[in-house]
């Protein structure tokens, strides 16, 4: 990391460290200056939002229309405010990234995996990245980690080595003497992976949280011989299972971070752990259904809205995500200003769609999974479904109790829900199989 970048990343964590302590009023009053703000610098240099805010400049927040991902990248060159930029030449810039270079010499350029359709690609100028460098510093701040000039703690991160990944690119960033940090990826053998966790003994660990599931079962089983001060688990949901295991494994509840390529960090736990609080003075978080209406506090919504208020190369606003997510209806003992949320489901797509009992289709959410299969004696699972057959791939040893008795249970749970009757069958693996960032998603559904 070169000492400028370092100054405006350390200068920008003290001034979020100042809002932890802000009035409600305050923050709002905040969001509503940097959404003016963002709108203005829209308005003045992207010719798309010219055109799809048209004569709704004076309008509130929730009146726009919503950014699709599609329409984003197919609007891309009018979308971005620097002429410069054109996708072509950013996607070229893609295929030979390799480290920290930067798009044109300023822009730090990171793309997402392209699971639920066409990638995403979103660049950051210098004062953006510094802003996501500390929204992810303040997440360690929150676990108890400090890391600055004064404190060099040892952080192992078990994510993703893909150059355009955030995470690598980050990783790729922030490497320096200040921080000590062991970058692996999830795709390498497990075993690979605790021997070099053994070897570094991080006084942090960050991982997505099916691996970090993963690790806690080999440390329980002795395998894995480290002690980090705090977990943090991020990128997939954290089910209960696997906080409870993490918790056995380390004597301590893991952090859970929820956080997207496209805004960096938009809710963190801190030690409470009686929700995430929501970044609301960076990014403005909307919860709606699938007609875009606002969902209150204690129902799941079916996508999210982002409003990225630091975003100025590439505008966010009311940005589409198909994330679940519920609202908070208490407060956190902390008093911090910010909303929770108190519940992730995970995105959209993880939804099975099965054929209906009484025809038609219906919607099996992986929360009727974790009920069934989450306390079985296995490392982790993954649900695939292809037309006529259900398959639940188990890692770890082999149990014929559970092998006999699972399939019934869970084609029971799924009578439950509507569903026509479906073969269920379960297959042990040594291992999960994953996706290009290494990530293992619960439901895969094929044909």
């Amino acid at each position: 990391m070169n000492a400028s970048l370092l100054v405006r990343v350390l200068l920008e964590r003290w001034r979020l460290r100042q809002h932890d302590r802000w009035s409600r009023e305050r923050l709002l009053a905040h969001q509503a200056q940097g959404l003016e703000a963002l709108r203005r610098h829209a308005y003045a240099r992207s010719p798309f939002y010219q055109w799809f805010h048209r004569g709704l400049e004076a309008r509130p927040l929730p009146e726009l229309p919503v950014l699709t991902k599609a329409l984003l990248m197919e609007r891309f060159d009018e979308l971005v405010t620097d002429p410069a930029v054109r996708l072509e030449e950013v996607e070229a810039h893609l295929k030979t990234l390799r480290g920290d270079e930067r798009f044109l010499g300023r822009y730090r350029v990171c793309a997402t995996s392209g699971s639920t359709g066409r990638r995403g690609i979103f660049l950051f100028g210098e004062e953006e990245w510094a802003t996501v460098l500390a929204s992810y510093a303040r997440v360690y701040a929150w676990g108890g980690v400090r890391v600055g000039l004064g404190k060099r703690s040892k952080i192992a991160v078990v994510s993703t080595t893909t150059p355009f990944h955030q995470s690598a690119r980050v990783g790729s960033s922030v490497q320096s003497p200040f921080v000590p940090a062991l970058r692996l990826d999830a795709t390498d053998p497990l075993p690979q992976n605790v021997e070099r966790l053994n070897r570094f003994q991080p006084e942090a660990l960050v991982a997505y949280a099916s691996m970090g599931r993963a690790l806690a079962v080999e440390q329980l089983e002795g395998r894995l011989r480290i002690a980090p001060k705090a977990v943090f688990c991020a990128s997939e949901v954290l089910t209960d299972e696997a906080r409870r295991l993490i918790a056995r494994a380390w004597g301590r509840q893991p952090f859970d971070v929820y956080g997207a390529t496209e805004a960096a960090t938009i809710a963190a736990e801190c030690e409470h752990h009686d929700g995430l609080h929501l970044f609301e003075d960076l990014v403005i978080t909307e919860v709606v259904d699938e007609r875009y209406r606002p969902v209150p506090p204690g129902e799941y919504g079916d996508k999210v809205l982002v409003t990225v208020l630091f975003s100025r190369t590439q505008p966010l606003i009311r940005y589409e995500m198909s994330d679940r997510v519920r609202l908070g209806e208490r407060p956190c003992p902390s008093g911090w200003p910010y909303r929770l949320v108190d519940g992730i489901q995970g995105r959209l797509e993880d939804v099975l769609r099965l054929p209906g009992r009484e025809g038609g289709t219906v919607a099996v959410h992986p929360n009727v999974f974790h009920d069934v299969i989450d306390l079985a004696p296995a490392a982790g699972w993954q649900v695939v479904y292809a037309p006529g057959r259900l398959q639940v791939l188990l890692a770890g040893r082999p149990d014929p109790a559970l092998e006999q008795a699972l399939p019934g249970a869970l084609a029971q749970a799924l009578l439950a829900q509507g569903a026509a009757p479906v073969p269920v069958e379960v297959r042990w693996v040594e291992a999960l199989p994953k996706n290009a960032l290494g990530k293992t998603p619960l439901i895969r559904q094929e044909g």
